[in-house]
């Protein structure tokens, strides 16, 4: 008969402390979720049967990147800066980044996961091995009410030869490649988005603005009550671009926020997973650096009874000395600012600091 680990000490030390995880949870043969994994009602994610009737189904289609070099520039542009004007979400495809290349990376983030817990608690928190990996479950279990049903991998981008040397073995080399290949894609993404608004960046302040990278495996067991539970609460990511490769179980739901003048209302969809397609997103210091022009997406992971899910996503990130408020040229146009500046490394201990919540980090930032 399997454990019920209804009792929170226990579980939190099987789960967290001794680096089970999830899987772990998975792997003793329960047959319900713990109690602690049970979201409260309005937290639970209802499954979305198709975007068809929703008047953002256009923007989850893929942009083809490679007609940005053509006679279709202008259009391609277009649909990248209105998706994150208004959906803060979009999917590309000719990317620049290896089709292969992302098959590889969904079977390294498996061979990782699938590996004994004690393999994999060398990585854990405070085991001394490395400060450019961790390995953990959830996204802040201390302060969570309800625990996130997802376990994971974070590498920390320093330099190549480090990377190679601490990430792990299973994954570095895809992981690497992974971040490398998909860098020119975000930088002319940048680009765009702030030429857009009229506003040319130096190549070295661009450069600041993604200037920490990290590069997450995670993995979303099979969960036997998933309308119970959330894969990832609702949140915003902080930085500011994401690249995410899903596979093809699907379960990215983003919020599509109400506005009064159009008359549009609250709405969740999913982003469909599409073959050799990434996920982007915008993330919060985009936000605040357009001074709220572009949108960084509420978006939450529903996860499913049916197989294991992986996720690949690269978050680049401000360097943390940086300071990131909105740029001057669009406080001047707009005539007031939306948002203060912070130096980003206090932006990221508030972040980290507390249990997902919508976009509430960015209450951090904002002008009362």
């Amino acid at each position: 008969m399997a454990p019920s680990f209804d009792d929170t000490s226990s579980l939190f030390d099987f789960v967290v402390r001794k680096g089970n995880g999830v899987k772990g949870l998975v792997d003793s043969g329960i047959e319900n979720v713990p109690r602690k994994y049970i979201q409260p009602a309005s937290e639970r994610i209802l499954k979305i049967v198709g975007n068809e009737n929703s008047s953002y189904h256009n923007n989850v289609s893929p942009i083809d990147l490679s007609l940005l070099d053509g006679p279709n520039h202008d259009q391609v542009v277009k649909a990248i800066v209105t998706a994150s004007e208004t959906l803060g979400f979009f999917q590309v495809v000719n990317h620049g980044v290896p089709v292969d290349l992302l098959d590889s990376l969904k079977q390294a983030a498996h061979r990782f996961f699938a590996q004994s817990p004690e393999k994999k608690a060398v990585y854990l928190p405070g085991e001394g091995r490395s400060r450019l990996v961790k390995y953990g479950t959830s996204f802040a279990p201390e302060k969570e009410k309800a625990l996130e049903w997802k376990d994971y991998l974070n590498m920390v981008y320093s330099n190549e030869a480090e990377a190679l040397e601490h990430w792990p073995k299973l994954c570095k080399e895809e992981a690497l490649e992974y971040l490398k290949s998909s860098n020119q894609m975000v930088r002319r993404l940048l680009k765009i988005l702030f030429e857009n608004l009229g506003v040319k960046l130096e190549e070295s302040r661009l450069g600041s603005l993604i200037g920490l990278k990290m590069v997450n495996m995670n993995f979303y067991p099979a969960c036997p009550n998933p309308d119970l539970t959330v894969g990832v609460g609702r949140h915003s990511d902080m930085g500011t671009l994401t690249i995410l490769l899903q596979d093809g179980i699907g379960g990215l739901h983003v919020k599509v926020e109400e506005d009064f003048v159009s008359g549009r209302k609250e709405e969740w969809i999913e982003i469909p997973p599409c073959p050799g397609a990434l996920v982007i997103n915008v993330g919060d210091a985009v936000q605040i650096l357009s001074n709220g022009r572009y949108k960084s997406a509420e978006h939450r992971v529903r996860t499913t009874s049916k197989q294991s899910r992986v996720s690949v996503p690269i978050f680049t990130i401000p360097k943390p000395t940086e300071k990131i408020g909105p740029l001057p040229q669009l406080v001047e146009r707009d005539g007031m600012a939306h948002y203060k500046e912070v130096v980003f490394q206090d932006y990221m201990n508030n972040f980290f600091g507390k249990a997902h919540e919508g976009k509430k980090s960015l209450d951090f930032a904002r002008v009362n």
